[in-house]
């Protein structure tokens, strides 16, 4: 890398304290630093547009504070045809996507990177947390976020090697205390707020309020793991394997009062199935099937040998040990120990240590006994 006085980078400024942090470290390495806000949905009420005010306001701030220049950018239309459409057609599907992956390959380091690239950076920056290496063979690889409870690689394993290339993570060897304590010491306003939750650029919403604006209702039995009709649902998009909430059933005369989950969807017949107690059996899968793959290093270890490695299926979940068995563009994971909740859409991710290798989306579930 030239040094930091000659080296142009663009920093994902969002308005939360992480990315601002990141634009901190930057400056005070002496790189040449410029900031640039994303406005990526629009197809929205006045409250969202309220929120990305005041997004952008805690921007300006540190902008000022820091004494670089600002730029503003809008991703609204790819954000709408490259991620939520495709979201919304899994969601119908029947399936459960995970729109923060797909965001950060198509938005955060696809049309972030090259609308940084033009603004003749050299390199671009985000308040990931998550860390950057290399192997023998000089790739770069992807780590674990020194923070374990805030690791976000998980999110980050569709991202290549090209955009991989030219990103820097400089919160990646922080913990998020000291993010904050950085930021306060700096005089930024908006060092204790609250981290963003709820869907990529859309925000904390009614998840089925705001799927029914774009999503038919299609409305079919619950049924037990028997068959016997429990209740009504409101369309399968609206629910995920393991839910609790929602579901609008009681207790049944002889069956106890624990609580009831949802362990699978058929499509087929619109029904959506439950299970009583949150360690019935039905909720747990020997194994999965994902196809999708993606490998941060363009392609998977051990020339084809199934892999001994830990993955999760889902963000903050502990490793999990497991055998990856990879033929072409799909692959089997079987679990050492049974996983609850395997989610189809969601992602499955692998990891040699904090190394992480890729991974892939859920299409399968394998119960026990399978072949």
């Amino acid at each position: 890398m030239p040094s930091p006085a000659n080296t142009t980078v663009v920093v994902g400024l969002s308005g939360g304290v992480d990315s601002s942090v990141a634009a901190l470290r930057l400056v005070e390495q002496g790189y040449r630093v410029r900031g640039l806000f994303m406005r990526n949905w629009e197809d929205d009420d006045t409250a969202t547009v309220c929120t990305a005010e005041e997004d952008l306001a805690d921007v300006r701030q540190v902008c000022s504070e820091l004494d670089i220049p600002l730029h503003q950018v809008n991703f609204a239309d790819r954000y709408r045809q490259q991620v939520f459409d495709h979201c919304l057609r899994e969601f119908e599907a029947g399936r459960t996507p995970n729109p923060d992956v797909l965001c950060n390959r198509e938005i955060k380091f696809r049309a972030f990177v090259d609308h940084a690239l033009r603004l003749g950076a050299d390199y671009v920056a985000t308040g990931h947390y998550a860390r950057l290496g290399r192997d023998a063979d000089d790739r770069v690889t992807l780590l674990r976020g020194r923070d374990g409870r805030k690791d976000q690689s998980y999110f980050l394993y569709m991202v290549g090697q090209d955009a991989l290339e030219r990103s820097l993570f400089p919160v990646g060897e922080l913990d998020k205390p000291r993010v904050r304590a950085l930021a306060e010491e700096a005089g930024f306003d908006n060092f204790g707020k609250k981290d963003s939750t709820g869907i990529c650029f859309i925000g904390e919403r009614d998840f089925r309020g705001f799927l029914q604006r774009y999503i038919a209702t299609a409305p079919g039995p619950i049924v037990d793991t028997e068959g016997n009709t429990l209740g009504e649902h409101q369309g399968l998009s609206f629910y995920t394997l393991g839910q609790r909430q929602g579901l609008g059933i009681g207790g049944r005369a002889g069956g106890g009062t624990a609580p009831w989950y949802v362990v699978d969807k058929d499509t087929a017949a619109n029904a959506l199935v439950v299970a009583q107690g949150s360690d019935h059996p039905a909720l747990y899968s020997a194994g999965l099937e994902a196809t999708e793959l993606h490998w941060i290093a363009g392609s998977p270890p051990a020339g084809g040998e199934p892999l001994r490695v830990t993955a999760r299926i889902r963000y903050r979940q502990p490793d999990q040990h497991c055998t990856v068995t990879v033929e072409g563009d799909r692959a089997r994971v079987d679990f050492d120990q049974a996983q609850r909740a395997v989610t189809p859409g969601q992602s499955v991710v692998f990891y040699d240590g904090d190394r992480c290798l890729g991974g892939g989306i859920i299409r399968e579930r394998i119960h026990h006994g399978a072949a």
